[in-house]
């Protein structure tokens, strides 16, 4: 065991350990989720401290010895190492001072192990002094968020992408399949399977054009704002270093903010990009309820496709296969929407110089994040990918349908179409049959008119007729 102490008191701690007494403190207030900081996170922690201890460095402020010790460190735990020591719970009091000090502490003592000294000789290298110079939490924290926001940013664009793709890709094998097209969940008129993938496909497109956007907001830090964003204990030469060593570790090109003081209050890009990943999951949930109601069934629902079966789907009804898929990808819209009510919340109750809720923004922004990229993944792998279309069951549907009766206003007027429909709901006979029966067109004209080019592309097999 070793003794460490803060203005409090000491504490004894397990020599093993790399953490210290302020994360030990840490652990014993905040029992709340049960969750650690996320990967992507800790080792957004890393790549800050590294740079900060080379703009120290750069300054003059930071010794070689201790700098170098400090960078080797925390550039370990920015390649995934001693993640296991961030034990601090990911909602917290204190905008984050846990995380930061937690990040401070196991850097000093693994810095101090590569020189060769005994963890808790902060005589030598200190969490405050030293791998917090020219620091606070207000600059680490919101810094930290936004270089893991990048990082898990990337991961959803390049799901989004491959989705995009495959829904491209099945618009295409699917575009000659006619099916019925509804409105209010009623017959309308009829569409290509094809087109109903494009628009999955587009959905998807502005999905990937929305994160890219917010993402911009994302490169602009307040390092070097320290407490209150006037930039106390930090150089302005530490200032600009700072977001160069960020470029240079992260390979984006990272900014300072315009206004540190503005850019330490406010976290109103937090909510606009959360609000990016929230329409985004609205885009998916409409798309998977689209998908389970056209595949009920199998008998005796609408049955247009088919979806791959992944498990069995009752304990009690055997054969019973669920849409188990799309399913999942609801449940996560919804997360995701909690997610962004819960960042919104916190995003307005910031008083004066710092938002104190970041800990519960980060906490929200990455699970929508990770959540919402892999439940991209999952419905383009194990669902987009194996439907089939059930074409003689689009067909059916489309030959019983009154919705047809659209297609021949321009041709037989408004009064005789209504008069059309009505027989045939009352009679059960089919559009066709009473058009033809009626003498209002020919058979030749109706195969024309109700071609799937002409009631899905319009202008281009009508024009024959009209002729």
């Amino acid at each position: 065991m070793r003794r460490e102490h803060d203005f409090l008191g000491e504490i004894e701690i397990p020599d093993e350990i790399y953490y210290g007494v302020q994360t030990t403190r840490a652990l014993d207030n905040f029992i709340i989720t049960g969750h650690k900081l996320n990967d992507d996170f800790i080792k957004s922690f890393g790549i800050v401290k590294a740079a900060a201890a080379k703009a120290n460095m750069k300054t003059g402020r930071m010794p070689k010895k201790i700098g170098n010790a400090i960078v080797q460190a925390a550039e370990e735990i920015a390649n995934g190492k001693l993640h296991d020591q961030f034990v601090v719970d990911c909602i917290q009091g204190g905008a984050g001072t846990s995380m930061n000090m937690n990040a401070n502490e196991v850097i000093a003592n693994r810095a101090l192990e590569i020189l060769g000294e005994k963890k808790g000789n902060y005589d030598l290298i200190s969490p405050n002094n030293h791998v917090n110079m020219a620091q606070s939490t207000n600059d680490v924290m919101p810094t930290a968020m936004r270089i893991c926001t990048i990082t898990k940013a990337k991961k959803l664009i390049a799901a989004l992408e491959e989705m995009a793709t495959t829904f491209t890709e099945k618009g295409n094998s699917f575009n000659h399949i006619l099916k019925m097209g509804r409105t209010h969940l009623q017959d309308a008129v009829p569409i290509t399977l094809g087109q109903e993938f494009y628009a999955f496909a587009e959905a998807t497109k502005r999905g990937i054009k929305r994160v890219r956007e917010n993402v911009k907001n994302m490169h602009c830090v307040n390092m070097g704002a320290t407490a209150v964003g006037t930039g106390l204990n930090a150089e302005p030469e530490y200032i600009k270093y700072v977001v160069e060593e960020l470029s240079q570790l992260t390979g984006e090109r990272i900014e300072s903010a315009i206004d540190l003081v503005d850019a330490t209050q406010n976290t109103d890009q937090i909510a606009e990009f959360s609000s990016a990943l929230k329409v985004t999951a609205l885009s998916f949930c409409k798309i998977a309820s689209d998908l389970r109601m056209m595949a009920s069934g199998p008998r005796c629902g609408l049955g247009e496709l088919s979806l791959p079966a992944r498990q069995p789907g009752s304990s009690i009804m055997p054969g019973k296969v669920n849409p188990v898929i799309p399913e999942v990808v609801n449940q996560v819209a919804y997360q995701v929407i909690g997610n962004d009510t819960a960042i919104s919340l916190a995003v307005e109750n910031g008083q004066f110089e710092l938002n104190v809720m970041e800990p519960v923004m980060a906490y929200n922004l990455f699970n929508s994040l990770t959540i919402l990229t892999n439940v991209v993944n999952t419905l383009n792998h194990k669902c987009i990918k194996g439907i089939t279309a059930n074409e003689e069951r689009c067909r059916e549907m489309v030959d019983k349908s009154i919705g047809l009766v659209t297609a021949l206003l321009p041709h037989i007027g408004y009064e005789q179409a209504s008069n059309i429909a009505k027989e045939a709901l009352k009679t059960g006979s089919s559009v066709k049959e009473l058009v033809l029966s009626k003498g209002l067109l020919t058979g030749e004209q109706l195969e024309i008119i109700l071609s799937p080019e002409e009631m899905t592309r319009p202008g281009i097999a009508g024009k024959q007729f009209l002729k």
